[in-house]
């Protein structure tokens, strides 16, 4: 091969692999913030409620593929008192993301409890919440992955907060044999 045909070459190649995508995301990074506030269940001084995951869909990305957000304080877990959640609104989880455009957020819900006579002290939400003594009940929870459809972009020129309600009095139901299910009904009330 002549020289100036190696040199037209490799300059042909490295042209081509400096070229992107239009629909590809950025590289550089943005942050989500993820923000849970609540209309309770009516029926107990507190609702302890553990999340196990908090993650985001991407476009972009196979449909089975996630991108898990940090819980606050990095622990593994986030459980929030939903009773404390009436009149604030608490971190669940927050992340630096490559920019982009997403379409989902999923939550998983590990386990929730019911507390009638007392109220849980400290934060509204943390890695874990003391239960408060007294009469409890259990909540069974059928399907703990709960998916939201909404769109939102994720840009490197500042934060993007999503705001979450978790409706306690629509999600929880007790059964007629005195037993307490959850079916979590939680929608996005802002992206900002």
């Amino acid at each position: 091969m002549r020289p100036v045909t190696a040199f037209a070459l490799v300059v042909t190649l490295l042209a081509a692999g400096c070229g992107s995508s239009p629909t590809s995301p950025s590289a550089s990074g943005g942050t989500l913030r993820v923000m849970l506030k609540d209309s309770p269940f009516t029926e107990a001084k507190s609702l302890l409620v553990t999340f196990s995951e908090l993650s985001v869909h991407r476009s972009d990305q196979p449909d089975d593929t996630w991108t898990k957000l940090t819980f606050a304080n990095s622990a593994s877990s986030r459980t929030c008192d939903l009773k404390k959640l009436q009149t604030t609104q608490d971190v669940l989880g927050t992340g630096a993301l490559t920019t982009g455009h997403y379409t989902q957020i999923r939550l998983t819900v590990s386990s929730a409890k019911l507390f009638f006579d007392n109220a849980a002290s400290g934060n509204a939400c943390d890695a874990t919440i003391t239960a408060p003594g007294g009469r409890s009940a259990d909540v069974t929870i059928p399907s703990g992955e709960v998916k939201l459809n909404r769109e939102f972009d994720v840009s490197s020129s500042g934060a993007t907060t999503i705001t979450l309600d978790f409706d306690g009095d629509r999600s929880v139901r007790e059964t007629g044999s005195g037993q307490f299910m959850m079916s979590p009904v939680i929608t996005v009330v802002s992206v900002q």
